[in-house]
């Protein structure tokens, strides 16, 4: 059985870790330094680190910050946000980067999909897939969840793991932070139809979620942000209810 992950995420405007609801109203919520440092010790099994406004701004993602995040982690490190060319992604792995991540430059170049998984191997690679459930229909939406691409949720999923995604990273925006629970029927319909693995993001409130999570659907890590950075949930109280529930984790 595949262990489970625990993944904090830090979002990142003006060099501070920040967190909103539905992808606005945003507060600070503190170093991202220091809470790197503090999730590493905590015994998470990686870290995503989303520069929030990199595409909106038309910069790149904050490689310096980066670099100082890297030299204070011992697990594996993702980073997303402004990612558009071969040159940055390979700025950003020779600066403490363990993993890229992709969202508004994949819609707007799929290839770009392709080349990074050509150039550094599929397991460099994971797609961000920012859902917004309209009606009955899921559509994929990009520029920090403020431009409705129109493309449907799940045939944009499929087309990006055979363009060589290693990974997807999906986050409901019906649920980012809210607390009310992952999107278990999205992630279960998402794992079944894919075979890479997949991280679930928006809606961790409490342990419980990460149990239903775990449980009913066949994703392989669970992400949150608040819950872990205002002290809400601890992750080693977290990762020992897991194994009370008989779910295989990282130790």
């Amino acid at each position: 059985m595949i262990a489970k992950r625990i993944v904090p995420c830090l979002d990142i405007k003006d060099g501070r870790t920040v967190k909103g609801t539905n992808f606005l109203d945003l507060r600070d919520a503190g170093d991202p330094i220091e809470l790197a440092k503090r999730y590493a010790d905590q015994g998470a099994d990686e870290l995503v680190f989303l520069d929030i406004t990199a595409t909106l701004e038309k910069r790149k993602t904050l490689v310096t910050l980066v670099e100082k995040i890297g030299r204070e982690l011992d697990i594996p490190f993702t980073v997303g946000g402004g990612i558009r060319t071969l040159d940055l992604v390979d700025e950003l792995l020779q600066n403490g980067a363990d993993k890229v991540s992709i969202n508004s430059a994949a819609i707007k170049n799929p290839n770009l999909i392709t080349e990074i998984s050509e150039k550094y191997g599929c397991q460099c690679l994971v797609v961000a897939v920012d859902g917004n459930k309209i009606g009955d229909e899921w559509k994929v939406f990009t520029r920090g969840g403020t431009h409705n691409t129109g493309i449907e949720m799940f045939g944009w999923v499929e087309q990006v793991v055979g363009l060589g995604a290693g990974e997807i990273l999906f986050t409901s925006m019906n649920k980012d932070g809210t607390k009310s629970g992952f999107e278990i029927e999205a992630l279960n319909k998402m794992s079944q139809q894919i075979q890479v693995p997949i991280i679930a993001s928006g809606g961790a409130g409490n342990i419980e979620h990460f149990v239903q999570l775990f449980q009913n659907t066949g994703v392989t890590a669970g992400l949150a942000a608040s819950i872990f950075h205002f002290r809400e949930v601890d992750i080693p109280e977290l990762k020992q209810e897991l194994q009370l529930n008989k779910i295989s984790i990282r130790i």
